[in-house]
């Protein structure tokens, strides 16, 4: 316990010196600044020994938080990612995995923390039994986030697609309007160290972390101008870089003051309610979006993002989350974006197919061939790209959508081609 004290005590030490440090940084206006969506820690569980653990980091998340606080940027979450899921049920009886996992999920309620345990399967050889395991957890929490890859550089996994599918399916029957699926996410060649969730997962040792960042709004202040793509991309740079200065240094810092090792920033723009990419990106090619030049502009701005020096991690692309972003959930209300839109836009940019609401409907065989597009487009191109898929228990084509959850806008549901 004296020893936890220390450590705490020096974290604030260190804290105190960067804020003294970066105190310069709140000249900038709160209009140059994105917020920053994640701080997230890398850990290694010991379920013996987890609430200790947790603590830590806890006291190494809030110091972080802190010190980003005073520095002018808001924080909206601080998250934990642990080993991947098979590294704790492995040797766990079903009973006594849901009993550590329904554990976890109190322990993070009680912090306020976003927990990602991992994929239940990072390989196609692995067992589904786990990703049965995964389906269960998922639905008898509401804190716990965990994911599948469907695609690796050995290419697609169409067993895990399967799998991914049925965890879909089960999440739509078994969670209040289907929202466990918001928690789950099929990833396809997503590398270690995203700090978004449910993307997020680790297999290493852990004591790193990781800053996300909500940055449409700076995003929209520079596309409303309406510049030549060559000029955009230079102004995004510009505007962007002396945005996140701070955030980066504030990192090194960090990492030099406790020993956690900084894995740096996700540039992508992930949008909000409040900040919106859909209406940057309407404000740059001044129509709706889906109209001719969305494509070419999403290019632009992930290649910006690509350009920016400073310590990147995870996707550092555009996001396109449908059900996020109040723009793009009324543009899929219209009609006016559709699976193969966001797919397109994927060859250029983030994420993948994210957030996107389905009919109840849909079969487990459709899902399993959506995921295929996804795996298949990135194995193609040798990116990451993610497929978190929304099926709305009870709900048709026509239907609106009636999510509880604060962060999801509701749209007007689609029929699949």
């Amino acid at each position: 316990m004296n020893s936890t004290r220390r450590w705490v005590r020096a974290v604030a030490r260190g804290a105190a010196c960067i804020i003294s440090c970066f105190a310069a940084a709140q000249c900038a206006s709160a209009q140059q600044k994105p917020k920053v969506r994640t701080i997230t820690a890398f850990v290694r569980l010991d379920p013996a020994r987890c609430e200790q653990q947790l603590s830590l980091t806890l006291a190494f998340l809030q110091n972080a938080k802190g010190a980003y606080e005073r520095a002018g940027y808001e924080v909206e979450s601080l998250r934990v990612v642990t080993q991947p899921f098979p590294r704790f049920t492995q040797d766990m009886t079903p009973e006594a995995a849901m009993t550590f996992f329904t554990r976890l999920d109190a322990l993070a309620a009680k912090d306020d923390l976003e927990i990602s345990v991992g994929p239940a399967m990072l390989l196609d050889s692995d067992s589904p039994f786990q990703a049965e395991k995964l389906a269960q957890v998922l639905s008898k929490t509401t804190h716990l986030s965990g994911s599948i890859v469907i695609a690796g550089p050995d290419g697609v996994h169409w067993r895990a697609i399967h799998a991914a599918a049925g965890i879909i399916k089960y999440l739509e029957d078994n969670t209040p309007h289907g929202e466990g699926n918001f928690r789950f996410a099929a990833l396809a060649m997503v590398p270690e160290g995203v700090p978004f969730f449910p993307a997020a997962y680790h297999d290493g040792f852990g004591r790193q972390f990781a800053v996300g960042l909500e940055s449409a709004n700076v995003i929209a202040e520079v596309l409303a101008k309406q510049q030549p793509p060559d000029e955009m991309r230079r102004a995004l740079v510009a505007q962007l870089t002396m945005s996140l200065n701070t955030v980066d240094g504030l990192g090194n810092i960090l990492e030099e003051q406790t020993g956690w090792t900084f894995q740096g920033i996700d540039l992508s723009p992930a949008p909000s309610k409040d900040s919106s990419i859909g209406a940057a990106i309407e404000g740059a090619i001044g129509s709706k979006l889906g109209s001719p030049g969305t494509l070419s502009t999403i290019a632009t701005i992930t290649a910006a993002l690509g350009d920016i020096m400073l310590k990147k991690t995870g996707f550092s692309g555009v996001m396109l989350p449908v059900l996020e972003d109040p723009v793009l959930a009324k543009r899929w209300g219209e009609g006016a974006l559709s699976l193969d839109d966001i797919l397109s836009y994927s060859a250029v940019c983030g994420t993948g197919l994210d957030a996107v609401p389905l009919p109840s409907d849909v079969t487990e065989q459709q899902i399993e061939r959506i995921l295929g597009d996804v795996a298949s487009l990135s194995v193609k191109w040798s990116k990451p790209l993610t497929a978190r898929l929304l099926p709305v228990a009870g709900k048709h084509a026509g239907d609106r959508t009636d999510f509880d959850d604060p962060r999801l806008v509701n749209t007007t549901l689609q029929p699949l081609p």
